[in-house]
């Protein structure tokens, strides 16, 4: 395991979770630049991918997932975007419906089990690279980061050996695997009051947008009323993606009872301070089949790991490692 050590100026998981996202250096050598393409989906809708603007080449090629309202732009995706920039590395970036900055058209968004929208992007990208003489053959590297780290191992966990097939390997990093775990550790104290109003401002948004596509969906007076996580899931992701409700929801699309079934090398890094994600809600070595590395450090935060001697630091770290376990999978080192 490659050890994570915070800096001594950034104390705790509240802070290591705020400031690599608000402040740290994101990537060296100027801005990422993304090109965009359009997918229709096979249900008639539409996701936006971004694609590190560099020629195709004859090396591993990385996805990332983004986290809960996540994008190409958020702190995370640019360091790795940026990783694999200065390592050659061909890389894309999928939105989940509605985090492009334009809203789908189907009456249903993304949700932390979307394991049918994984499978037909990995299998998309897998074909796309297999089609080009530069890129047949080479690795595909999947890394999902919170909600999308849990969607990806759930995504794993149920194709077992199919899985090999799109990927050479995958990782999640900060996924809340047990997801009512994570969505009660949301829903108290300070992580209430800052993540879970930040959330709700974008996702209550999207949803009324949604609403005024297709109306009747739901009754936008429970919208109004919704102050946490639960409470939206309840009304808008549990119904609009096949769940009983909040509970069956959680209990369903949640990756951990999965994981011993993954058949591909698989990483799940979770730091112990995670605001988001309990300790205890983590799974152990005897919960995992041989193809799953754990690794837990002692801080870290919420996709945070920051470095550096002095502020702002910056969040190399993390594409590092992460990046270089997959590489190492794959038989193309770190």
């Amino acid at each position: 395991m490659t050890i994570y050590r915070a800096p001594a100026w950034l104390p705790g998981g509240q802070l290591q979770t705020l400031w690599p996202a608000l402040r740290a250096r994101r990537v060296v050598g100027g801005r990422v630049a993304y090109r965009r393409e359009r997918w229709a989906t096979p249900d008639g809708d539409f996701v936006d991918v971004d694609f590190l603007a560099q020629p195709p080449c004859a090396a591993p090629f990385v996805v990332l997932f983004h986290g809960l309202e996540g994008s190409s732009r958020s702190h995370y995706a640019e360091a790795f975007a940026g990783w694999a920039r200065a390592r050659g590395l061909g890389l894309a970036v999928p939105h989940f419906r509605g985090c492009s900055g334009e809203i789908n058209h189907a009456p249903r968004a993304y949700h932390s089990g979307d394991v049918a929208e994984i499978g037909w992007l990995l299998g998309r990208l897998r074909a796309r690279l297999d089609a080009e003489p530069a890129t047949r053959g080479q690795p595909l590297l999947a890394v999902g980061v919170s909600l999308g780290g849990n969607a990806l191992l759930r995504w794993a966990g149920e194709a077992g050996g199919a899985a090999a097939r799109s990927v050479s390997a995958v990782a999640s990093v900060c996924a809340p695997l047990d997801l009512a775990a994570g969505a009660s550790a949301i829903g108290h104290g300070f992580n209430r009051q800052v993540y879970t109003r930040m959330f709700l401002r974008t996702m209550k948004a999207k949803a009324a947008a949604k609403l005024a596509q297709h109306p009747g969906l739901f009754d936008p007076r429970r919208l109004r009323a919704a102050r946490d996580l639960i409470a939206f899931d309840d009304l808008f992701t549990a119904p609009l993606h096949g769940f009983a409700g909040v509970a069956d929801y959680y209990r369903r699309a949640s990756a951990k009872p999965l994981l011993p079934g993954i058949r591909v090398p698989a990483l799940a890094l979770n730091a112990l301070n995670d605001p988001f994600v309990p300790a205890a809600s983590l799974p152990r070595a005897g919960e995992v089949g041989r193809y799953v590395t754990l690794w837990q450090p002692r801080e870290g935060g919420h996709v945070g790991f920051a470095e550096g001697a002095l502020p702002p630091g910056h969040v190399f770290w993390l594409p590092r490692a992460v990046g270089g376990w997959l590489l190492a999978q794959a038989g193309r080192g770190p």
